[in-house]
């Protein structure tokens, strides 16, 4: 790549980040105007009556419950997805059972590491892509076929999808996680953390339980960066660590053309 081809790239990027943090702001706004414009009708046009303390008691109720993950999710996802897939991911939901499981696999599929531009851009698109087959497979296997599907199965079957759907579907997300990034080592750790926290401390301190995912995201976080390999990428390379970066041309100095 030469130094004129590397700087338009430079540009170019520079571009798409300003444009989709601009976006990105307008329609998620947007959202929330939108999302909020129910409520106020009912309260405004229609005789209900809801006072502020309820409204706060009700706040505070979901708070409680889903606050932690109000922080967790941006600072997990973050650093996979990028800023303009981060936009995407969360108009769109679903993340850690549909988008985030395509865009690790698509980073994975062109030797992007996360972090990186070519990161960020798979990232965009494994999430577009995503969204178009749940789209489609919603017009057509809930919208069109939905209620023939529903009479022609069994009671019974419909019982043990939705006893197992979550767990299957978390379950392959993780293998899948851990078979494309290839992290041994904060895998065992997440791993050792998870067991040591829901087996250990949560029988002991059951009002923990709420908190039980903060704990193991945090723990996992702080152990991971203080046992992480020290030594130089060369160096550990060179001695057969099975825990390299994946290597990403935009990450590599520009050369000069030949």
């Amino acid at each position: 790549m030469t130094t004129e081809t590397s700087q338009r790239a430079d540009a170019g990027m520079a571009a798409f980040v300003s444009t989709t943090s601009r976006w990105g702001r307008i329609t998620m706004t947007t959202a929330l105007l939108l999302s909020l414009a129910g409520p106020v009708h009912l309260v405004a046009f229609t005789g209900v009556e809801v006072g502020g303390a309820q409204i706060w008691i009700a706040f505070a109720a979901v708070a409680a419950t889903f606050g932690v993950i109000w922080v967790l999710e941006p600072l997990t996802y973050y650093p996979i997805l990028g800023p303009a897939a981060m936009y995407q991911a969360f108009m769109i939901g679903n993340i850690s059972n549909k988008l985030l499981p395509a865009a690790i696999v698509a980073q994975d599929s062109v030797n992007a590491a996360p972090g990186t531009r070519r990161g960020d851009l798979a990232a965009v698109m494994a999430i577009c892509g995503a969204a178009v087959v749940h789209l489609t497979s919603l017009l057509v296997f809930v919208g069109l076929l939905g209620n023939w599907l529903l009479s022609i199965l069994p009671a019974e079957l419909i019982e043990v999808a939705r006893l197992y759907i979550l767990p299957a579907v978390l379950g392959a997300v993780l293998v899948q996680c851990v078979a494309t990034m290839r992290r041994p080592r904060p895998t065992v750790i997440a791993v050792v953390a998870a067991l040591l926290i829901q087996f250990a401390l949560i029988p002991v301190l059951p009002g923990l339980a709420m908190y039980a995912t903060a704990l193991c995201v945090a723990t996992t976080m702080a152990l991971s960066w203080f046992l992480r390999d020290r030594r130089p990428p060369g160096e550990a390379l060179q001695e057969g660590d099975t825990d390299p970066v994946p290597s990403d041309p935009h990450t590599q100095p520009a050369k000069e053309g030949r």
